[in-house]
């Protein structure tokens, strides 16, 4: 399974996370959602509404245009702080995790083949 194919399986997992927590939304955001300066748009909207419409919307992107990955990802440690206490959320807790260590072990594998200057 080449790394397109992993981070489908990874965006597959969260939106099944996120329809198992009854937290997946039908209508689409407004545009003023999207116009935060903070970390996962902290300010103008949920937590599970960055993962749909951000972090999904970018992983998918970037499978479907063959793109580049970023080469760090903190989402798992912010669910593991934004979602403290809520049992029901460990699965996707787990999900995000996993995929901050795909994402990161792309980061090394892409710093690895870098040529020293």
């Amino acid at each position: 399974m080449d790394r397109y194919q992993r981070a489908a399986s990874y965006a597959d997992r969260i939106e099944r996370e996120l329809r198992s927590l009854n937290a997946w939304q039908s209508e689409p955001l407004p545009y003023s959602a999207y116009e935060s300066k903070t970390a996962f748009f902290a300010d103008t909207m949920t937590f599970y509404q960055w993962l749909q419409f951000v972090l999904l919307a970018r992983v998918r992107k970037i499978i479907e245009e063959r793109g580049v990955f970023p080469t760090e990802s903190s989402v798992g440690a912010y669910a593991v702080r934004e979602l403290d206490g809520i049992q029901e959320a460990d699965g996707l807790i787990q999900v995000l995790c996993e995929f901050d260590e795909f994402i990161e072990g792309l980061g090394r594998g892409a710093r690895e083949r870098q040529p020293e200057v």
